[in-house]
């Protein structure tokens, strides 16, 4: 196999040092795998070794294909050993002083010539350069965990990398079987990045008392397709690794309102409550198996009061369409008669507001999130008002799952879950666009393959409706007066002529 480097070395012998040694064999290299404890570049090699054996097992190598593998993969003791690699990708601690020195070696052994690449996740690529004698030969080279099934990888340029080394090592993962993606050097690249939105705003509508955790995952696995809930994925990653991603973005980005972290994370990760691999975090786990919290039982109701729907409410249309199939009893006139239950349907307001700009009977008045088609979605989500009155809010949940679709019920809040967790992911990728920190292409293949988004975030707005987006931005800036919702210009620009184009901006 002709690879276009032919010699790696992989410092590191931890899983992401082991999956990237893997990868780099798989492509045509010849690897060597240091670690400055012997023990563990061993075992990295025998765990590797016997990845191919079962990848053997399974009929996906043949004994030919794989003792060549073999053969291509060694340890070696020390660091001068690998001067005659034409590429070095450091996975070690996530310390700029560590990577520093390491590479300030790496400089006296290696020609010239050879690249160097570092895994890190979340430390400037710059500043991880700076001080070397070549710092145009570093550039970043993110895999994700566990690197061989995490199918992308990003190419991270520095303010001195050479164009031709991420060209390298753009083709270079290719080789790998992989999908790169290039970013510019700046907190996060793209991945975990694009990625505050969805916990953090999920966080932030916990800490306002709107739903709690379980109900949160529910709603967007059910309306938006998410594979697991932002608390469900927190339990997976960990909150040792999740939060002082946070943190660390937040601080880079020197106290931006959109990156704030959250004292729920900060609380739980000092006591120890860090997801699955602690047996409890937002969920408890009996045997690695989640404990789910079961839903709130559909309530049960004598009489229906009449419902009416004011002349606001989004996907107004839809939303009578729906009524009358559930069998509602629905109201035309001008206004509810004092017997109906007020139907709301706002993109970023309250329930609240709404009923009074309105001139609504708070008591009677429910809200229903529609900004994703009824037909497209598993479930729906009504909020109400600190003035419903329990028989209304009970009719609406009975009436909305006469179908047998699930409902969520929430407290009153700017924006409902979806609408506020969606619209800031989508403003945050617009902004990331607006940086100019990757392509907008570049930027859907990253997130929807590095964290499994049903959707790209352009692509998602596009399908929910860039100009319904704004609105829940512009709604939830004037509701909460907080800067965290300020829409992007490239979002606002971008709005009437679609956010995922195939083209790129001159």
């Amino acid at each position: 196999m002709n690879t276009i480097f032919p010699v790696v070395g992989v410092i590191g012998a931890g899983a992401m040092g082991s999956g990237i040694a893997q990868l780099a064999a798989q492509a045509g290299s010849t690897v060597l795998v240091f670690d400055t404890r012997p023990e563990a570049t061993q075992a990295s090699v025998s765990s590797v070794a016997a990845q191919w054996d079962r990848l053997q097992a399974k009929g996906r190598l043949d004994a030919t294909a794989t003792q060549t593998l073999k053969t291509r993969l060694s340890a070696v003791d020390t660091l001068a050993e690998l001067g005659a690699c034409d590429l070095v990708v450091e996975a070690v601690v996530e310390r700029l002083d560590v990577k520093r020195a390491l590479f300030s070696e790496l400089e006296k052994i290696l020609r010239p010539d050879a690249v160097f690449a570092t895994n890190t996740s979340s430390l400037s690529v710059t500043a991880i350069a700076a001080g070397l004698q070549h710092p145009g030969r570093v550039a970043g080279f993110h895999f994700f965990n566990p690197p061989p099934l995490m199918k992308v990888v990003e190419v991270i340029a520095g303010l001195r990398t050479q164009v031709q080394v991420c060209q390298k090592l753009m083709e270079f993962t290719r080789q790998m079987g992989h999908t790169p993606v290039m970013a510019q050097d700046s907190p996060g690249f793209i991945v975990n990045h694009a990625g505050r939105g969805y916990g953090t705003e999920a966080l932030r509508i916990v800490s306002e008392g709107i739903a709690d955790f379980a109900t949160i995952d529910r709603i967007l696995r059910d309306q938006v397709g998410f594979k697991l809930g932002p608390f469900e994925l927190m339990d997976l990653t960990a909150l040792d690794v999740s939060h002082p991603v946070m943190e660390s973005i937040y601080h880079q980005y020197f106290e931006e309102a959109r990156y704030r972290p959250s004292v729920i994370t900060a609380q739980r990760l000092a006591g120890g409550m860090l997801g699955r691999k602690t047996g409890e975090g937002f969920y408890r786990y009996i045997d690695g198996v989640i404990q789910k919290v079961p839903e709130a039982p559909v309530p049960e109701v004598g009489e229906m009061p009449p419902f009416w729907v004011s002349p606001r409410a989004a996907r107004r249309a839809e939303l009578l369409s729906l009524l009358k199939s559930l069998g509602a009893k629905i109201e035309t006139g001008p206004s509810a008669s004092p017997l109906a239950l007020t139907l709301v349907a706002p993109l970023g307001f309250d329930i609240t507001t709404v009923a009074v700009v309105e001139r609504l009977d708070p008591a009677r008045t429910v809200g229903i999130d529609m900004l994703i088609d009824d037909a497209a979605t598993k479930r729906r989500v009504l909020a109400t008002n600190p003035a419903t009155r329990t028989d209304m809010r009970d009719a609406a949940h009975a009436l909305f799952a006469r179908d047998g679709k699930a409902v969520s019920v929430i407290r009153d809040s700017g924006g409902f879950v979806t609408q506020r967790v969606v619209a800031t992911i989508i403003n945050i990728a617009s902004d990331m666009c607006q940086q100019g920190i990757c392509s907008p292409r570049d930027l859907e293949l990253a997130v929807t393959l590095g964290l499994g988004y049903p959707l790209g975030p352009l692509a998602m707005g596009d399908r929910y409706g860039p100009t319904n987006v704004l609105e829940v931005l512009f709604n939830m800036q004037t509701v909460y007066g907080d800067p965290r919702y300020r829409p992007s210009p490239w979002l606002r620009r971008r709005g009437a002529i679609g956010l995922s184009l195939t083209h790129e901006e001159n």
